[in-house]
């Protein structure tokens, strides 16, 4: 049975073409991993299929009934909101239904005969909803999985603009798996989550019986939960049946087809348009090559689509670093309350360590903490000699209204314009991103001009914080090779095993300091 229908959706911003006449199917079941580069517009299809966003062209059609529940990328959740009072809001329509039902309650003492008839029939249908969708259950549910995500331990009475990036992303998919809506839309559902949770995640997408559409850069995860790709390419949306790894076999015999099949085209318009040019003002032969030019004219095409800009960074070096980087001496971190126990840590010039843990233990805090952001509750940290910091943070801060070139200018207000337009380039951004406004840009566009004002800076000692989140499989991978080639220390909080393996040179779980329970 469709569950969804696309037809002929055309879609741009600007003068940016995003979707050309895309047809979709959703079946009752499938699990799909929509994928594709960043700035694809993987995003911008789930807002425009939810409504969020309304297409140039094209047509969205539901199933009747249908219950969507969308985990968006950028959701903010209302400050003065418990966690409790978030997943509870979950229920907000049987709350309703119950408001409605007190309503009819009040009513009935004053009804007449036939009035109160169709009351009591009301009454026993609300009735019959409500204990259909477990409403005097509410409680133990909500408490069922605010343990299963970890939010128990956290307190469910904590206001949640006290809470970290990935206990959020928990909060929010507490709250959807609540609602047991009839489709999951789950737009990058892993950044900021600890391995813990990625892990019951995929169990829990792996027993779902509805369907589900999944955009995640995380290959291993999306290997492990999906059985359709769909492929966001060049404003063209393609289905292939299997996981990830199936998809860029098969992409992978068509691309090599495609070109093959282009070259031998090449060769023979070649070949054509040069017997043509040979023997068009020859009586003899002029009837042969009016024959070619007619076959040259009716020819359809074989084009071969742009090849996208491969990101290349190149970190600037600064001089070298005395011996130690940073020695922190019982060092407490935290805001209100403390979130480790006294710390006595050094990181010596050359080791590339990985900091890992749950979610909301402290890394972001550790990182700020030794960079001297916020201060510590006790203790104390030495920085080294001669050290040239860079600081990538998880999300961008300052006015998303600048365009790109305006944020790198910004920073570096000594480059031309070519010095700026060039290193946003090397980041693998067009002409077109380079010119638009950063807040219209992905998160992984986003992720890249950050990543452009760190690499044209000289550092030698580079903390990053989830540099991994949004970016495209390309990105992660030059990123690696960038990072093993840097040859200052690098302090990183990561989620992803398979990108620090090989890169860290140690891996700090800073479970075993923390303390909290979480």
């Amino acid at each position: 049975m469709s569950i969804l229908n696309v037809e002929h959706l055309t879609h741009g911003f600007g003068d940016r073409a995003i979707f050309n006449d895309v047809s979709f199917r959703l079946l009752k079941g499938e699990h799909i991993g929509l994928v594709g580069a960043n700035g694809e517009g993987k995003s911008t299809f789930l807002n425009i299929i939810t409504g969020k966003l309304a297409p140039d062209e094209g047509k969205i059609e539901w199933a009747k009934n249908v219950r969507v529940g969308y985990l968006d990328q950028h959701t903010v959740l209302t400050p003065g909101m418990t966690i409790r009072d978030a997943l509870n809001s979950a229920f907000d329509f049987l709350y309703e239904m119950e408001a409605q039902m007190n309503e009819i309650c009040d009513r009935m003492g004053e009804a007449t005969p036939e009035e109160l008839e169709v009351y009591m029939e009301d009454l026993g249908t609300i009735q019959d909803l409500l204990t259909m969708h477990d409403f005097y259950m509410i409680d133990a549910k909500v408490e069922e999985v605010a343990r299963a995500l970890g939010l128990a331990e956290i307190g469910l009475e904590r206001d949640v603009t006290e809470l970290s990036g990935g206990q959020r992303t928990k909060v929010l998919l507490g709250k959807l798996l609540l609602e047991k809506p009839d489709i999951l839309l789950l737009d990058e559902p892993t950044n900021y989550l600890d391995a813990e949770h990625i892990e019951w995640l995929k169990r829990y997408l792996n027993e779902y019986e509805n369907a589900f559409i999944l955009i995640s850069h995380d290959i291993p995860f999306l290997n492990s939960v999906v059985n359709l790709i769909y492929h966001m390419d060049n404003q063209e949306l393609t289905r292939y049946v299997g996981d990830y790894d199936k998809f860029q076999e098969v992409y992978a015999v068509k691309k090599a087809q495609l070109e093959a099949a282009y070259s031998r085209q090449q060769k023979e318009i070649a070949d054509l348009k040069d017997f043509v040019a040979r023997n068009k003002s020859r009586v003899a032969t002029r009837n042969m090559a009016m024959s070619r030019q007619k076959k040259l004219d009716k020819m359809e095409v074989i084009e071969l689509a742009a090849d996208k800009p491969k990101p290349e960074f190149l970190f600037k070096e600064a001089r070298t670093p005395g011996r130690i980087i940073f020695r922190a001496a019982d060092l407490v971190i935290g805001y209100d309350e403390p979130l480790s126990r006294p710390l006595n840590l050094t990181m010596e010039r050359g080791q590339k360590i990985a900091l890992i843990g749950a979610n909301g233990i402290g890394k972001t805090t550790l990182l700020k903490s030794l960079l001297g952001l916020i201060p510590p509750i006790s203790g104390t940290v030495e920085q080294g000699d001669y050290l040239e910091l860079g600081y990538f943070e998880q999300e961008m801060t300052g006015a998303k209204d600048n365009s790109c070139i305006e944020e790198i200018w910004q920073e570096f207000p000594g480059f031309t314009q070519y010095e700026v337009r060039s290193a946003l380039a090397k980041c693998g951004l067009t002409t077109k991103h380079i010119e638009s406004k950063v807040k219209v840009l992905s998160g992984g566009e986003q992720a890249k001009v950050r990543l452009c004002k760190l690499i044209n800076r000289s550092t030698n000692v580079l903390l990053l914080d989830e540099p991994t989140n949004h970016l495209d499989v390309d990105a992660k991978d030059e990123l690696k090779r960038a990072l093993l080639a840097y040859k200052g220390s690098i302090l990183m909080v990561c989620h992803e095993p398979e990108f620090y393996e090989g890169l860290a040179t140690d891996v700090w779980d800073l479970a075993k300091w923390t303390t909290r329970i979480i």
